[in-house]
């Protein structure tokens, strides 16, 4: 899930939010968000669609390793 944080911070910084910005759209605390960024914690199907709807990318962009954003 390493990878998948990496692309959560690349969409974020295209974006020009803050990380803060990012929590309140997901409807997460900052530190929550911080540990999805950072592969420290494994976001569920629920928000992954979440995220792939508000950045306008697809599901298989998101978690497929060789895949970029």
């Amino acid at each position: 899930m390493k990878r998948f944080g990496e692309k959560l911070r690349i969409l974020r910084q295209r974006r020009g939010m803050s990380l803060q910005e990012l929590a309140e759209v997901l409807g997460f605390s900052k530190t929550h968000t911080h540990r999805l960024e950072q592969g420290q914690k494994k976001p569920h199907a629920d928000l992954l669609l979440q995220i792939a709807e508000y950045f306008e990318v697809s599901l298989d962009d998101l978690m497929r390793d060789e895949r970029d954003v």
